[in-house]
Parts: structure tokens; C-alpha cells; sequence
């Protein structure tokens, strides 16, 4: 069995792997809602991003519903973007505060302190509107840094996330980037990195022509790129002293993106 059917597989526990999904998609559609209303005060383009991004994009729903975002996580975005994950994070702690988190899902990664690391000043200037415009109290923080990953210091941390951003630097300077992750990560803290996989041709080309139309919509030019197999990627983070788990992240969609949930070893 593969990774994507083992993941819609049914659980054999009490509780189940995947609950109703009338339930799950209500909660999740109330969660997306509230993470781009605030959006709508940081521009048009931001607006429609958020929606956009947050609605197709597997990898959000994902970390939610396996509770891979901790309550009071101390959490790193590298390559955040117009900081959507900080919304999600807010959105989250919002919903439980108010007994509305799904019973179903793990608990909700509330009180979370967040930084998110991002090169392009647009999109940082665009997660600083969106947080700002939406005053309504909230346990979660966040702060957002114009930094370039491969050269700012990363806080001490229990999660990092690095989402389809890594390739856009050559290969030494990947592992320089893990090596500082690897360092700011607390014991059995996490990375979860998504990747595309090279070796998945045809797939893969998509992946690639979709980036380069998305870096230059957000107004970018499109950089070269570094890109490994997932075996070479897996190969690379485990000889940093993570455990590493790869899981298939393209449903729904044409991609070759997969998702390594990486875990530090004590010794690390």
C-alpha cells in the first residue's frame, strides 16, 4: 500500500483517522474563512492569494488535521510569504478559544509564537497589513522578518516549517539552511519540508511551470533552481540526525509535491 492510500485508509482505533467529512469540511471551511478575511485589508492581490492558496493547497488542511502544529509551539516559517500560515494559526486558536474546535481533530495548535522568515519586502509588507488590520485579541503571535534564509538567525524552536522554498537555493547552501534549522530546533522538535520530487517527470515539469507562473504573479522574477529526488532530499536531512517520514502532498493536484515530517533525534 502506498503513502496516499495508507493515508485514506480506516483506522482500526477508537478514534477515527479521517471523522465524518461533512464535519471536517465545515470546520475547515470556517477556519479558512476567518484565516483571509484579514487579508482583505492588505490589498486585492493579497486577498485573492490567501483564498486561493489557502483553499487548494493540501498542505494547510494537512497540518491541521493531524495535529502537527502544537498548542504553544514555538514555530519558524522560512519563506512565508504573505504569512498565511500565521493566519491559519490565529484563525485556530480563535476557534478553540470559542468551543468551536471539531472534536474530531487533534487540539487546535493554539498560543502558538510565530516568526516567519521571507526574502521578497511585497510580501512581507503584505503579512504585516493583514495581521495588523484584525485587532481582535488572540493567544498566538507572530512577527515577521525580511531576511534571507540562508544568511538570518533562526530563534529557538519547536517547529519549522519550509514550505517549496528550499530548491531556490544551490545545493550547499540547502544544507547550510538544514544545518541551522537542525541547531534551532529543540529536541524532537520538527521540520516539515515540502519538496518537489525530480524524480517524477512529468509531474514534476508541472511543478515547476506552475512555480515560475506563481513567482512571477506575486511579482517576482523566477530564480534558478537546485532539485533533488525525494530519496536525495530524505538522504540529505537524515545525515543532519532526523527521522525522517515522506508523505505524498499533491492531492487534488497536477504536482510532484511531497512532504518530509522530519523529526530531531535527542543526540542531534
Amino acid at each position: 500500500m502506498n503513502d496516499e492510500l495508507a493515508l485514506q485508509a480506516p483506522a482500526t482505533t477508537a478514534q477515527p483517522l479521517h471523522p465524518p467529512a461533512d464535519q471536517t469540511d465545515r470546520a475547515w471551511r470556517e477556519l479558512h474563512r476567518a484565516a483571509c478575511t484579514p487579508y482583505r485589508r492588505a490589498g486585492r492581490f493579497a486577498w485573492h492569494f490567501a483564498r486561493g492558496k489557502l483553499g487548494r493547497d493540501p498542505a494547510f488542511r494537512f497540518l491541521i488535521e493531524r495535529g502537527e502544529l502544537r498548542c504553544g509551539a514555538r514555530v519558524v516559517d522560512i519563506g512565508c510569504g504573505q504569512g498565511l500560515l500565521a493566519s491559519l494559526l490565529r484563525a485556530a486558536d480563535r476557534m478553540e478559544a470559542t468551543g468551536r474546535w471539531p472534536a474530531a481533530w487533534p487540539a487546535a495548535p493554539s498560543a502558538a509564537s510565530y516568526t516567519g522568515l521571507e526574502l521578497m519586502p511585497r510580501d512581507v509588507a503584505r503579512a504585516e497589513a493583514a495581521w495588523c488590520a484584525d485587532t481582535t485579541p488572540s493567544r498566538t503571535t507572530a512577527r515577521f522578518v525580511c531576511a534571507d534564509m540562508c544568511a538570518a538567525a533562526l530563534p529557538a524552536c519547536d517547529t519549522v516549517v519550509i514550505l517549496d522554498v528550499l530548491h531556490y537555493v544551490d545545493h550547499a547552501a540547502q544544507q547550510r539552511v538544514l544545518l541551522q534549522v537542525r541547531d534551532a530546533l529543540a529536541p524532537g522538535g520538527k521540520l516539515l519540508l515540502r519538496i518537489g520530487d525530480a524524480a517524477q517527470a512529468r509531474r514534476f515539469a508541472v511543478t515547476r511551470w506552475v512555480d515560475r507562473l506563481v513567482t512571477r504573479v506575486r511579482g517576482h522574477q523566477a530564480p534558478p533552481v537546485w532539485c533533488r529526488t525525494r530519496a536525495e532530499w530524505v538522504a540529505l536531512v537524515e545525515g543532519l540526525g532526523f527521522s525522517v517520514q515522506s508523505l505524498p502532498m499533491s492531492r487534488g493536484t497536477p504536482f510532484a509535491n511531497v512532504l518530509l515530517i522530519a523529526q530531531k533525534g535527542v543526540a542531534a
